[in-house]
C-alpha cells in the first residue's frame, strides 16, 4: 500500500486530474484512430494534468511519486480510450529512463521545456561507431508510439567493434533535428498511437547521451548520482514492462465496462426476446472477467509495492523479487486479454460494428499483446530458472 506522504498526495491529485479527461479522452477514442495518432487536445490534457511528469525527476520539474501512481493514472486513461492510454504510459515513462542518463543529457532535454516528450524504440536497431566524444549512429526503428507528439527519441544500438562485431548494446538520446520520422503506421489495433518509424542517418550522438543496458540492468547508472531517490533505484525490467500492462488492464477495465452496460439493456432475438442480462453463463462471464482484472492488478501493486519499499531503505532489489515481477506482468498481461477476449465472444453481433466501444478495446488489447514485453515464454523461463536452481544474469532480463 502506498504509504501517505507528500508525493502522494501530489499522485492523488493527478489521479484526481485524470479522472476528469476521461470523458473528453473518450470521446475523441475514434478521432484517434482516424488519425492514427492521439489528437493533440488529449495529449495537452494529459500534459495538463500531471501525468506525463510523475515519474519525471523533481529536479527537472517532475513529481517523482511512487510509481503505482502512474500506473494508476495510465489505467485509467487506457479505460477511456487504448490508444490514449498507450501513448500515455510510453510518454510517461521515458522522462525516468532519461533520470538515468547523465546529470548533462537530462540537462539538453528539459533546459528549455520542462514538458519535453520523448518517444522511443528500444530494439537494438542501430549501428554505432565510437569517435572523438561520442558515436556515429545510423538506423531505422518500428513502434515509436507518440512520435508525432515527441521532440526526443530513445532507440536501441548495437556498438560495432573494428572486426564488426558488437561490443555494447546501448540506449541513444537523440534530439528531434537527428532523427526523421516515418509515418507508416496503418494497423488494426492501437492505430491512434502513431507509432511510426524513426530513422536516423549518420547522427554524432555524444557520449553523455547514452546509457548502456549493462548499466541498466544493474541499476547502476551515472543518473542516480543525482537522482538518488528511491523511483530511480528500481529496476528497469519492472518500471518499463509495467508500463506496457498498465495500459493492457485498463482497456480490460473498458471491455468490462462496456459488455456490463450493453448486456444489462441486451435482448437476445434468437432466444425469443430473452434478456442478456438474465443468462446465467453472462453473469457467470462478467464474475470471471472481473476477478481476472482484479488479480491482475492485485500483483502488480504487491510487486511494485515490495520493489520500491526496498528501494526506500536503499536495499538492493534481489534477483528472484525482480524475475517474479516479470513472471506477474507478462501473465497480467495475459490474464486482461483473456478476460476482454471472454466478454466480447458474448457481446452479440452488434459487439463489431465499428461504434461500438467493445470491439476497438479488444482489437488494442490484441495489438499491445504482440509486444516485446509481453514474450510471456522468455519471462516464465527466466523466473522457472531461479526457482530451480539455475543461473540467471542481468543481461537475461
Amino acid at each position: 500500500m502506498v504509504q501517505p506522504t507528500e508525493q502522494s498526495s501530489v499522485g492523488e491529485k493527478v489521479l484526481d486530474a485524470v479522472r476528469d479527461i476521461l470523458p473528453a479522452l473518450n470521446e475523441r477514442a475514434s478521432e484517434a484512430e482516424t488519425q492514427r495518432r492521439v489528437p493533440a487536445e488529449s495529449i495537452q490534457a494529459m500534459q495538463e494534468s500531471g501525468v506525463l511528469r510523475l515519474l519525471q525527476p523533481a529536479r527537472y520539474g517532475g513529481h517523482e511519486t511512487h510509481p503505482l501512481y502512474f500506473y494508476r493514472a495510465v489505467r485509467l486513461i487506457a479505460s477511456a480510450c487504448g490508444s490514449t492510454g498507450w501513448v500515455a504510459s510510453v510518454l510517461g515513462v521515458h522522462p525516468w529512463h532519461v533520470g538515468l542518463f547523465a546529470d548533462e543529457a537530462q540537462r539538453e532535454v528539459w533546459a528549455e521545456d520542462l514538458d519535453t516528450r520523448i518517444s522511443s524504440s528500444y530494439a537494438p536497431q542501430g549501428r554505432a561507431t565510437a569517435v572523438d566524444g561520442g558515436y556515429r549512429f545510423t538506423g531505422r526503428w518500428s513502434f515509436s508510439s507518440g512520435s508525432d507528439h515527441a521532440t526526443w527519441v530513445l532507440v536501441g544500438g548495437l556498438v560495432m567493434g573494428a572486426d564488426g562485431a558488437p561490443t555494447d548494446f546501448r540506449t541513444f538520446l537523440v534530439p528531434r533535428a537527428d532523427y526523421v520520422v516515418d509515418d507508416v503506421w496503418h494497423t488494426v489495433g492501437l492505430s491512434g498511437t502513431g507509432s511510426n518509424d524513426v530513422v536516423i542517418e549518420n547522427a554524432f550522438v555524444p557520449e553523455h547521451r547514452t546509457l548502456s543496458f549493462r548499466s541498466t540492468m544493474k541499476v547502476k547508472c551515472p543518473g542516480q548520482e543525482v537522482n538518488d531517490g528511491p523511483l530511480f533505484r528500481m529496476p528497469y525490467g519492472t518500471i518499463h514492462p509495467f508500463a506496457i500492462t498498465a495500459p493492457l488492464i485498463g482497456m480490460a477495465d473498458g471491455a468490462y465496462e462496456a459488455y456490463v452496460g450493453y448486456t444489462r439493456n441486451r435482448v437476445r432475438a434468437s432466444y425469443l426476446g430473452e434478456k442478456a442480462k438474465d443468462d446465467p453463463f453472462a453473469q457467470v462471464r462478467v464474475a470471471k472477467a472481473a476477478a481476472a482484472i482484479d488479480a491482475a492488478w492485485l500483483q502488480l501493486e504487491r510487486d511494485v509495492n515490495e520493489e520500491y519499499a526496498l528501494a526506500v531503505s536503499k536495499t538492493r532489489i534481489p534477483v528472484d523479487v525482480r524475475l517474479r515481477a516479470r513472471r506477474d506482468q507478462v501473465l497480467g498481461s495475459a490474464a486482461a486479454i483473456e478476460a476482454t477476449d471472454s466478454l466480447f465472444e458474448s457481446a452479440g453481433g452488434k459487439a463489431i460494428n465499428t461504434v461500438a466501444p467493445i470491439q476497438r478495446y479488444w482489437r488494442d488489447a490484441h495489438a499491445a499483446r504482440v509486444h516485446a514485453a509481453n514474450d510471456v515464454e522468455k519471462a516464465l523461463l527466466m523466473y522457472g530458472r531461479v526457482e530451480l536452481g539455475l543461473p540467471v544474469t542481468d543481461g537475461m532480463f
